[in-house]
């Protein structure tokens, strides 16, 4: 449909060149406005949900090539932004937090497949930053403390599979730098090795 302007208005398609559906929803001011759905060039549906002067605007859902839900949540400005959550292709939950301009901002969830929770902490521009926990797939704490612009940066401690304190102190750049380390044979549960470590480097603890 078309007003006395000859502008498209209302519902409408849109194909590709090989007459596949690519898109069909309502239209007006010249762009895609209010609920629509997008098509991978094979019939399936890569997006739906709600468009502001031809970009993904309000809520709406992403999925894959298979036809999977990748993504549902909050837009603005074609870009993921506020709340949202993200999945495994089997369907189970990746993801659940904030973005801003595409990126993941502020507190934020992770979750192992198995559904066991991955990671809890701050985000900043789309890279770990904050205070943060970090677990193993069973459960068991990994790491808690600082993280700089995706790494581990600041006070921190480290954990081994299982929940044993292997190092304490501060880190740099992502790598263990000052504080105390212990080392441990998972097997038998043996310390194997107790000291310091000083600019990044191993210092043994003395035996009296």
């Amino acid at each position: 449909m078309k007003d006395s302007n000859g502008e498209k208005i209302g519902k409408i398609k849109e194909y590709y060149e090989n007459d596949e559906l690519k898109f069909e929803g309502k239209f007006s001011n010249w762009n895609r406005n209010g609920k629509g759905k997008e098509y991978y060039n094979n019939k399936i549906l890569s997006y739906e949900g709600e468009y502001l002067n031809g970009l993904r605007n309000g809520i709406g859902k992403e999925y894959n090539e298979l036809g999977n839900l990748l993504y549902e949540g909050e837009y603005l400005n074609g870009l993921r932004s506020g709340k949202g959550k993200e999945y495994f292709e089997s369907g189970k939950l990746l993801f659940e937090g904030k973005y801003s301009n595409g990126l993941k901002n502020g507190h934020i969830k992770e979750y192992y497949e198995n559904g066991n929770l991955l990671f809890e902490g701050e985000y900043l521009d789309g890279k770990r930053n904050g205070k943060v926990k970090i677990f193993y797939d069973n459960g068991n704490l990994l790491y808690e403390g600082e993280y700089i612009s995706g790494e581990r940066d600041g006070k921190g401690k480290e954990y081994n599979e299982n929940n044993e304190l292997e190092f304490e102190g501060e880190y740099k750049n992502g790598k263990r730098w000052k504080g105390i380390i212990i080392e441990y044979d998972l097997e038998d549960g043996n310390i194997i090795f107790e000291g310091e470590m000083i600019d990044g480097e191993k210092i043994e603890k003395e035996t009296q």
